[in-house]
């Protein structure tokens, strides 16, 4: 949930200062580039096309899917994300993947406890392995890798970046280097590359471009 709404007038002076504090960080720029390019939202939120994107981008990862409630069990059950949510929570499900270790990718929900959309507390409960900390960490790396990922798809990136609270705050240094700090860790585990896209994209578009031509 945004603790801050930040009125439409007031994002280009938003993004801009946010822009500025990344002087001299040409990762994190590169990457808040990517993201304050899907501003303003000009296309559909949450549309059919859009869903159907991240259950394509997870059956590309080898993420299995299932059209179903998360509220009926889990968002994820080790085997398979529940689509039957908005666009963005499926794209932010195969960042989870793609961040948690492969050793918690058959755990409920990662290994991190009951998600917002999980029902089945106990199950989930039992399959945690991290600590409270941890589990925050995860969830920053996991929602900024989502927001690249809906970037690099083409859809409203900025809207979940608001939403996840990436700007709350954005006239301080601070909120810009909390930023930075989460992008050069997405980059030291291979997640991101040097412009700041996920480094599965060029494989992804490029799969993409081959299934179109046949």
């Amino acid at each position: 949930m945004i603790l801050t709404p930040i009125p439409a007038d007031v994002m280009p002076e938003a993004i801009a200062t946010f822009a500025r504090h990344l002087e001299g960080q040409p990762l994190a720029a590169a990457a808040f580039r990517r993201i304050a390019d899907t501003w303003p939202v000009t296309g559909g939120v949450d549309t059919p096309e859009q869903r159907a994107q991240g259950v394509e981008l997870a059956h590309a990862h080898g993420i299995g899917t299932l059209d179903e409630r998360p509220s009926a069990s889990f968002m994820w059950d080790g085997e398979v994300i529940r689509t039957d949510v908005e666009a963005t929570v499926i794209v932010h499900e195969v960042a989870h993947w793609l961040v948690a270790a492969p050793e918690r990718r058959h755990l409920i929900d990662f290994g991190l406890g009951p998600g917002p959309e999980t029902t089945k507390l106990v199950e989930a409960k039992a399959d945690k392995k991290l600590t409270f900390q941890q589990c925050m960490h995860e969830e920053a790396q996991t929602s900024l890798l989502g927001i690249l990922w809906e970037a690099e798809l083409g859809q409203p990136a900025i809207l979940a970046f608001l939403e996840q609270n990436w700007m709350e705050a954005w006239e301080r240094p601070s909120t810009a280097e909390w930023f930075v700090g989460h992008v050069a860790e997405l980059r030291e585990r291979g997640l991101i590359d040097d412009d700041g896209r996920p480094t599965t994209a060029r494989a992804w578009a490029d799969q993409r471009r081959l299934q179109s031509a046949a």
